[in-house]
């Protein structure tokens, strides 16, 4: 019952976030005239709003704020998992390498001056590939410790692709490509379209399905190894599961917005702190933490100052103070 509460709660609190971000902005809309062009659209009413605020709603701000919700959602769902089955609260969903290919595949896309599909596309196959090598690699190392091996490999090949990065914001031409690879990398919503949406719904889906399937197990795993196992629980497929739909979702929302830290790192624990550590109701309820959050970050970014913060920026400005004051706290909720 208090489950459902919760979830209320922080329905509730998106909705309302929901209108806010769609009223504010260089060119406010009142809530009157919201409710009236959503009143047209539905009806099939002319309502008089201008041609100017119908875009301005739905090929801008309505694209922009479902991207927002879509990528806080998926970034937080990953970090909770990959917090879970590595048992680790320092964990984020770029520990194993997905931001780091992502950010080299998004990068030589632009060095080779491709389209912004292809752009997209190199993002997500490279974020891909960053993990495949990371789990590849830690295969071969025949420690005790999988679990640490495959953390310590992870930072090995995101170290390693963040050097080519750098290699190639070195090389790039620093009039034309060099601006646009460093400002893809602080991550930004501006130039989201629902094209870019419907490229990353699948993969998202696809990742968040097997999570939520799992998550009961996410339980047993907390236990530890031996414990999951001795109650019937394959460890290595269960980690493989998690890392797949995991990368899977990482790499498809990075992919078109770009690097945004922080989330898959803080919104886990405030939501542990809000429901607890049990799976069954923290994966679920990281969706709609995680959806608020990046919302209300993306909403602050456009209404601040007079020009746009990149969204990187602005998530490591508020997660690292609110990250200190939860180190701060006491360890309860966390397994």
């Amino acid at each position: 019952m208090r489950e459902r509460s919760v979830y209320l709660v922080l329905f509730v609190v998106l909705l309302v976030l929901f209108f806010i971000a769609l009223s504010v902005g260089r060119y406010p809309v009142s809530l009157d005239t919201l409710f009236a062009v959503a009143y047209g659209k539905v009806f099939g009413v002319d309502m008089g709003v201008s041609d100017t605020v119908e875009t301005v709603l739905f090929q801008v701000r309505l694209p922009r704020i479902f991207a927002a919700i879509l990528i806080g959602a998926s970034l937080s769902v990953a970090g909770t998992a990959y917090q879970g089955i590595f048992k680790n609260p320092l964990v984020s969903p770029d520990i194993l390498g997905a931001t780091s290919g992502a950010a080299f595949g998004a990068a030589l896309a632009i060095l080779l001056s491709k389209s912004t599909f292809m752009i997209h596309v190199s993002s997500f196959l490279w974020g891909l590939i960053a993990v495949f090598i990371t789990y590849g690699l830690s295969l071969r190392v025949k420690k005790s410790d999988p679990t640490l091996v495959l953390v310590l490999t992870g930072i090995l090949v995101g170290t390693l692709f963040s050097s080519f990065v750098s290699l190639i914001k070195y090389v790039a031409d620093p009039y034309d490509q060099l601006p646009t690879i460093t400002f893809w990398l602080m991550g930004s919503l501006s130039s989201i379209t629902f094209s870019d949406l419907y490229l990353v719904v699948i993969p998202v889906l696809l990742g968040a399905i097997p999570l939520f399937l799992v998550r009961w197990r996410l339980n047993v795993l907390s236990f530890g190894d031996e414990e999951a196992m001795a109650l019937g629980i394959d460890t290595k497929k269960l980690r493989l599961v998690v890392i797949l739909s995991s990368t899977l979702m990482t790499a498809s929302v990075v992919s078109i917005s770009g690097i945004i830290g922080w989330v898959g790192l803080v919104i886990p624990h405030l939501t542990r702190l809000i429901v607890g550590p049990n799976y069954q109701v923290l994966l679920p309820a990281s969706i709609l933490t995680g959806a608020i959050y990046l919302l209300l970050v993306d909403t602050l970014a456009r209404v601040l100052l007079p020009m746009e913060i990149p969204l990187g920026i602005l998530t490591a400005l508020i997660g690292a103070p609110f990250f200190i004051y939860l180190l701060t706290r006491s360890r309860r909720g966390w397994v």
